[in-house]
């Protein structure tokens, strides 16, 4: 079925324009088929920034979104971590995820004991990112003079968290001096009531070894890269492990396309999506399986999720251009598009799937290999089809 908002004058009003889109609907469908437009605000998306408060003080603020805010969440979920200078997240470990960190501000030091005590510290700045294994001991200070902000993805949509020193109250003064050589009586005024302080103050100055500015396996400095793909309209930054060998079961694009770009419609076979806006705002559309569409404006802070195999496309909205981090649950996403898909069957084979002449087919330009983004030679549409 070929449907177009073309056919549509543009409605003074929301409930003009669904009448129309209605009457469009019914006039396109084949008999016995039936478009769905999702009444409500699409279960896809949600802002970050007001997600589930952890924590939020003079030292910082910590906000999440898992599958308790937002049920679709499948293998992922993200975090926004906001440190305060002279403040760090306390050392800690994730019990079932690995977690994939984008550093927007600030400079930090983070340290890092792996399995096996392999120690890491390194700094990170604004566009670079680390990576950190499920289970491995790390924290993240602040040793700048400016807020340093981190989006966090993890490889669950429910992450588990345990703090260093939380855990100390899951043992005796004795059995802690046993294991440090060092009387019970010693370890009688430490907190131990078993509750994580995800922030703190740092306690003196900040300790940076020369080491730590030195390069690291565990970090990867995205934005210094040069765009792998790289159009008129838009770019392509990849932290994947084609680059990154540390990465497992997670990657990133950064992806920036202008006002005159969109990103092509396509799909991932095997990839979920999770993306979250750091600047700009944008218009996203998605099929679910059962035949709704939904369609959203999306601005910075906003995060969304695609189940793996959901065809979508991305387009800017109202600003000069946007700039998306987008994670997927594998280390070296791929996608098929909507370009290659067309090249891919005969003009019969199409004719017969839109139930549409030979000669009523455009005629599809011939593409090998899809591209990342597209040019916008067409006016933006006023409204979409599922648009909330």
């Amino acid at each position: 079925m070929h449907v177009s908002t073309d056919d549509i004058e543009a409605p003074n009003d929301e409930s003009s324009w669904q009448a129309s889109a209605e009457m469009l609907r019914r006039k396109h469908r084949p008999k016995g088929k039936k478009m769905t437009l999702s009444p409500t605000r699409s279960s896809h998306t949600l802002s970050l920034l007001h997600g589930e408060v952890v924590e939020e003080s003079d030292l910082g603020s910590i906000h999440r979104v898992t599958a308790d805010q937002l049920p679709i969440l499948n293998g992922m979920s993200i975090k926004r971590l906001v440190i305060n200078p002279g403040a760090m997240r306390t050392p800690h470990w994730h019990a079932n995820a690995n977690e994939l960190t984008y550093c927007v501000s600030g400079t930090s030091l983070v340290s890092v004991l792996d399995n096996g005590s392999k120690f890491s510290t390194f700094t990170i700045s604004a566009g670079q990112m680390f990576h950190i294994d499920s289970g491995s001991l790390h924290h993240i200070e602040n040793v700048g003079t400016e807020p340093a902000e981190f989006i966090v993805v993890f490889r669950n949509e429910r992450p588990e968290d345990f703090g260093f020193g939380a855990t100390f109250g899951a043992f005796t003064n004795a059995v802690l001096g046993n294991t440090y050589d060092l009387p019970a009586a010693d370890f009688a005024s430490i907190r131990r009531d078993g509750t994580d302080h995800a922030l703190a103050a740092r306690v003196g100055d900040a300790q940076v070894p020369a080491a730590a500015r030195f390069g690291d396996p565990h970090k990867f400095d995205i934005e210094a890269q040069e765009p792998p793909l790289n159009y008129v309209v838009g770019n392509a930054r990849f932290a994947r492990d084609q680059f990154w060998p540390a990465l497992k079961d997670l990657s990133m694009y950064s992806l920036r396309v202008r006002e005159d770009g969109m990103r092509e419609p396509h799909w991932h076979p095997v990839t979920a999506e999770m993306g979250y806006v750091k600047s700009g705002s944008a218009r996203m559309t998605i099929m679910n399986p059962d035949g709704t569409l939904d369609t959203w404006y999306m601005k910075q802070g906003d995060v969304y999720f695609i189940p793996r195999a959901y065809p979508h496309h991305i387009e800017v909205v109202d600003a000069p251009d946007w700039h998306f981090l987008i994670f997927f649950d594998q280390p070296f996403p791929a996608d098929i598009g909507y370009r290659a898909s067309a090249s891919a069957y005969s003009r019969e084979v199409l004719a017969a799937t839109f139930g549409t002449h030979l000669d009523d087919l455009p005629n599809f330009p011939f593409t090998p290999a899809d591209p990342l983004v597209v040019s916008r030679n067409n006016p933006r549409d006023a409204h979409a089809f599922g648009e909330h």
